[in-house]
C-alpha cells in the first residue's frame, strides 16, 4: 500500500532520501511510514490524509474545528468510537457518514453496519483528527465529566455506605460505584488533557486535584474532604498498593488505556500533615517512540549526536532539571542503537519504560542493589551499550568512567544547568579529573520550552527591550517567523500547545580535555566550548523562537533559570 507514497517523490514534495528514512523510522518504532513521514516534520497528517482520500477515491474531512449534532454524534457509542477510532459526521437519508483514517478496515465496517443497521458511506480523515474530535463531541454529549461528578458529591452530600466504601477498597470492579467512576474519569480527563502527572492533595478543607500541562499546573474542581479515603484506597488498590499503610510512604505502577493507546501511571503516595498525597505520573510509552530526528535538533547538533551515539566506548551525559526530557532522549538514542547485534543493559531508579530488546534493572536500595553494584554486574553480562539512570555519588561515577575505558559505550544523566559544569561536577563528586579527561566524549544539556498553539498562534513584533536582550539583528527581525499565541479551547487559553526540547551540546577535545586535566572552572571551559563553536541553551531556544514555534517569553524564562 505504501508504494502510492512515491508521488510525493515524484512530484517533489519530499525527497527520496527523506521516504527511505521515513521507511527506516517506520520499520524500527512499528507504524506506518505515513505516520513516520508525519512524526518528521516532512509533511502534514492532513496533507497525507487528503492525499489518501484522493488516491482511495473517498472524499476527506476536515474535522478540526468542525461541530458535530449531539443528534449524530449518539448513533455510535462513545467505547465504539474509541475502539475503532471512528465517528458518525452525517446523515444522508438512511445513509451514516462516517470519518475513518483507514477505509479498508472492513471488520469494524461490518461492525458499525451491524450496530446502526443502516448503510455506511466513508470519508477520510487523520488518525489525530478523529480523536481530537471524539474528545471534543463525547466529552458534550457524556452526561458525566470530573466536575459534574465532584459537584453531585458536594450538592448531595453522598455519605458512603459501608458496601460501597468496601467496594472501592476490594477494588470491586463494578464500575457504577460513584468512587470508582471518579477516579477513573479522573485519570481519563488527565490523560485527554495530555497532562504528565496528576496531583491529589489534602488540605484542612478540601482535596485539590491538579494536572500539569506542558510543565504547568493547572487546577480542577475541589472534591469534598470526606471523599478523599475512598479515593486513596481506589487509587491504592489500581496500584496494588498496601491500603491499610497510611503513615509511611509508598510508590506503585497501574497500567491503563485509553483507545489503542496504552499509558503506565507511577504513583507515589507521601502521608502529609491533612491527610496522604496521591502524585501519578502518566508514562506515554509513545514518548519515547519520538525517534531521534524529531527531538528537535537543529541540522548540526543532529549530525554531532549522530557521530557519538555510534562511537564504541566513551561516556556521553545528558544534563538538566527533573522533567526536562533527559529519558526521552535517552531512551530514543537507545531506541536507535537497539540492533539484533548489540547487547544493551540499563540501571534505572525506576524502570520508566519498558524497552523490548533491552535489558533494564530496576534499582533496589532495601536490598543494597545500587547504581554501583549493578554497574559492577553488568560488566560481566558483556554489554555493548550501558545507560546508568543518574550519576549521583563517586562510586557511581568512576563505575561508569572505568566500563567506558574498559571498551563500553556509557550513556548516563546529571543534574547541571549547562554542558560545562558537568565536568566541575563530576570532579568535584571526586571522579579523578584525568579519568574526566580520558573518558567523557561529549555533554548534552538540555530543557523543555512551550510550543506556540498552532490554532491561536499569530504574528508578533519583538519589542525594543526584546531586541536588546537578546542582541536581535535587523536580519533576525526581518527574516524571523516572530510568533505568539493569543490562547484558545484547544490550549487551555494557554497559547502554547506541546513541547519540544532546546539542547545545548558540548564535544570535548583536546582543549577542554586539558581544561577538565587541570580541574579549570566551568566559566573558563564555557568561554572555551562557546570559541569553538558551541550553541548555548538560549541560543537554541532563541533559533526556535525565530522559525515560529516557540515565543520569545519562553526563551526569557529560560535565560533567567526557569523551565
Amino acid at each position: 500500500m505504501e508504494d502510492w507514497l512515491q508521488r510525493f517523490v515524484d512530484d517533489g514534495t519530499i525527497g527520496d532520501s527523506q521516504l527511505e528514512e521515513a521507511r527506516n523510522m517506520a520499520a524500527n518504532l512499528g507504524i506506518t511510514v505515513e505516520d513516520a513521514i508525519v512524526r518528521l516534520g516532512y509533511m502534514t497528517a492532513a496533507d497525507i490524509g487528503r492525499a489518501q482520500a484522493e488516491q482511495f477515491n473517498y472524499e476527506y474531512v476536515e474535522l478540526d474545528g468542525l461541530q458535530i449534532p449531539n443528534s449524530i454524534i449518539e448513533l455510535v457509542t462513545e467505547s465504539m468510537a474509541r475502539e475503532n477510532v471512528v465517528i458518525a459526521t452525517d446523515v444522508q437519508g438512511d445513509t451514516v457518514v462516517v470519518a475513518m483514517h483507514n477505509p479498508n478496515n472492513i471488520e469494524v465496517l461490518d461492525k458499525l453496519r451491524f450496530v446502526l443497521n443502516r448503510e455506511i458511506k466513508v470519508v477520510m480523515a487523520p488518525y489525530e483528527s478523529i480523536q481530537g474530535a471524539i474528545n471534543r463531541h463525547y466529552g458534550q454529549t457524556e452526561t458525566e465529566s470530573v466536575d459534574t461528578m465532584i459537584s453531585e458529591f458536594t450538592e448531595t452530600a453522598i455519605e458512603f455506605t459501608q458496601t460501597e466504601a468496601e467496594a472501592a477498597v476490594k477494588g470491586d470492579e463494578d464500575e457504577s460505584a460513584p468512587i470508582i467512576r471518579l477516579c477513573n474519569l479522573i485519570i481519563t480527563e488527565a490523560m485527554q488533557m495530555r497532562a504528565s502527572d496528576i496531583h491529589v492533595e489534602p488540605f484542612e478543607d478540601r482535596v485539590r486535584i491538579r494536572y500539569r500541562i506542558d510543565g504547568a499546573l493547572i487546577e480542577r474542581d475541589s472534591p469534598p474532604k470526606r471523599l478523599l479515603g475512598a479515593m486513596l484506597s481506589r487509587f491504592k488498590i489500581m496500584a496494588n498498593m498496601d491500603i491499610s499503610e497510611k503513615r509511611r510512604p509508598q510508590d506503585g505502577r497501574i497500567k491503563t488505556r485509553m483507545g489503542a493507546k496504552e499509558f503506565d501511571l507511577r504513583v507515589s503516595i507521601l502521608p502529609t500533615n491533612h491527610g496522604q498525597a496521591v502524585v501519578m505520573r502518566i508514562l506515554d510509552r509513545d514518548n519515547i517512540k519520538i525517534g531521534i530526528r524529531n527531538l528537535g535538533f537543529s541540522d548540526d547538533n543532529y549530525r554531532i549526536f549522530q557521530n557519538i551515539i555510534r562511537r564504541p566506548n566513551g561516556i556521553f551525559l545528558v544534563t538538566g532539571p527533573t522533567g526536562s526530557g533527559k529519558t526521552t532522549t535517552l531512551y530514543s538514542a537507545l531506541g536507535e542503537l537497539n540492533r539484533p547485534d548489540r547487547k544493551i543493559i540499563t540501571a534505572e531508579d525506576p524502570v520508566e519504560y519498558y524497552l523490548p530488546g533491552i535489558n533494564q534493572v530496576e534499582v533496589k536500595h532495601g536490598i543494597g542493589l545500587d547504581f554501583a553494584k549493578i554497574i559492577k554486574s553488568m560488566l560481566r553480562q558483556a554489554p555493548n551499550v550501558i545507560l546508568v539512570g543518574e550519576i549521583r555519588d563517586t562510586e557511581t561515577g568512576e563505575m561508569a568512567v572505568q566500563a567506558s575505558l574498559t571498551g563500553h559505550l556509557v550513556f548516563s544523566t546529571l543534574h547541571t544547568n549547562d554542558a560545562p559544569g558537568s565536568i566541575t561536577r563530576l570532579i568535584d563528586m571526586g571522579v579523578q579529573p584525568f579519568l574526566v579527561a580520558s573518558s567523557l566524549m561529549a555533554v548534552m544539556a538540555q530543557r523543555l520550552v512551550r510550543v506556540v498553539c498552532e490554532k491561536c498562534k499569530e504574528p508578533y513584533q519583538p519589542t525594543p527591550d526584546e531586541v536588546d536582550y537578546f542582541e536581535l539583528t535587523d536580519e533576525d527581525l526581518e527574516e524571523g517567523d516572530w510568533v505568539r499565541g493569543k490562547g484558545c479551547a484547544a490550549c487551555q487559553h494557554t497559547g502554547y500547545k506541546g513541547r519540544r526540547a532546546v539542547f545545548e551540546l558540548m564535544t570535548m577535545n583536546s582543549t577542554l580535555r586539558e581544561m577538565a586535566f587541570n580541574s579549570e572552572p566551568a566559566q573558563n571551559i564555557r568561554r572555551q566550548a562557546r570559541l569553538f563553536g558551541m550553541r548555548t541553551l538560549v541560543d537554541d531556544a532563541t533559533d526556535k523562537a525565530k522559525a515560529g514555534l516557540t515565543s520569545l517569553s519562553e526563551v526569557y524564562k529560560l535565560s533567567k533559570g526557569g523551565h
